[in-house]
């Protein structure tokens, strides 16, 4: 039987880890996986960012069931993307395990009882003061070369929102900023409007 893990300090911080050994840990330190290195994920979330997680998963949410072929996940709620050049989802086999703000999927095949397998449509990241710019760009090339469709990267302390999209080589491009009191469109949603006022409203 696999030994389970209890506390951080038993890993190994430059070891590689894969989504097998994740399913192993029982520890308090949330954490996630990227090309099998441990990343320490930050704090609990502020108040601040806890209401804007709420109102853009409510909005997402309202948007999607009129859909009818799309789910939203809040986290916590693990995301496990593959390695293009395999085909294998075997536990052993993945080495990314993250936990987005928010997740929207619409290819129903994805979705298992542990979480996401593969690439969400839309992921939303909801900055804190503990996210590093180291992070933030492990994260921005991570979802571009998983094929995330759209990408938000909300900023609450600058009331902002970048809007990536995935174009046709597959790279993400700015689509536009968004501040304060805009409203605007998801780009896979176009119907959905999001007025930022009321997201960022306290």
């Amino acid at each position: 039987m696999e030994k389970i893990i209890t506390d951080i300090s038993q890993l190994d911080p430059n070891g590689i880890y894969t989504y097998a050994d994740y399913l192993r840990w029982q520890f308090e330190e949330r954490i996630e996986l990227i090309k099998g290195k441990i990343f320490k994920m930050s704090p609990a979330p502020s108040a601040k960012h806890q209401q804007i997680a709420l109102k853009l998963s409510s909005r997402l949410l309202y948007e999607v069931q009129r859909a009818g072929y799309c789910k939203v996940y809040p986290a916590p709620f693990d995301v496990r993307l593959l390695d293009k050049r395999k085909t294998t989802r075997a536990n052993g086999e993945v080495y990314t395990v993250v936990q987005p703000d928010i997740s929207v999927i619409c290819d129903k095949s994805k979705i298992d009882e542990r979480g996401c397998i593969g690439a969400p449509d839309l992921i939303v990241e909801i900055l804190s003061p503990g996210n590093s710019k180291k992070e933030m760009k492990t994260k921005y090339a991570l979802y571009e070369e998983s094929g995330v469709r759209e990408y938000w990267v909300v900023y609450p302390s600058e009331q902002s929102l970048f809007q990536f999209i995935l174009n046709e080589e597959e790279k993400f491009v700015l689509k536009a900023v968004f501040a304060e009191d805009e409203v605007f469109n998801a780009h896979i949603f176009p119907d959905l409007q999001i007025d930022l006022a009321e997201i960022f409203a306290e």
